[in-house]
């Protein structure tokens, strides 16, 4: 990463797959993005955030990537990318080439899915809460209707608990 000028480096958020990464720029209100997808860069500068401030970054990645199958997608508050690696393989141990840990740098971990975790785990072929529940013994029955507290009446000791109990007088 060079920081050109020395503007302000957005927020950015990473994740991977076998063959696609994930990499969104946090920048609010950002109009008009100057952006530039190299196979072994990204280049970003937009005015955005609550001040309107010119933001800048260039990211040296790890290793080579597609751009012409680059998807991007302009949000109100992040700038996404779907960006599809050179060579399908082995996860990345990092996004940029540089192995200094980059403080702007975060993992996205609402897209990131570790390299031993199969398709099913992933959310293909998931089971609902539900189902997991009756699988586990707890909420719901057979039929699939929901509980209530009017469910739990009357399944526990109906004695006094132990934590009823009257608390003795502190001694002063």
């Amino acid at each position: 990463m060079t920081q050109e000028g020395q503007l302000p480096v957005p927020p950015v958020m990473w994740a991977q797959r076998r063959d696609i990464l994930f990499v969104t720029i946090c920048l609010e209100d950002c109009k008009n993005p100057d952006i530039k997808i190299e196979p072994e860069m990204i280049y970003f500068k937009g005015i955005g955030g609550t001040e309107q401030k010119m933001h800048e970054v260039t990211i040296n990645l790890y290793k080579e990537i597609v751009p012409q199958k680059t998807v991007q997608n302009l949000r109100g508050r992040t700038i996404e990318f779907v960006l599809s690696k050179k060579e399908e393989g082995p996860y990345w141990p990092r996004l940029t080439k540089e192995k200094t840990k980059a403080h702007w740098l975060k993992s996205d971990f609402n897209k990131w899915k570790d390299e031993d975790d199969s398709d099913e785990e992933a959310g293909e072929g998931k089971t609902d809460l539900a189902e997991m529940m009756q699988l586990m013994g707890g909420l719901g029955d057979s039929t699939g209707s929901k509980p209530t507290f009017d469910d739990f009446e009357g399944m526990g000791n109906d004695e006094m608990d132990s934590d009823d109990e009257d608390l003795p007088d502190l001694l002063e």
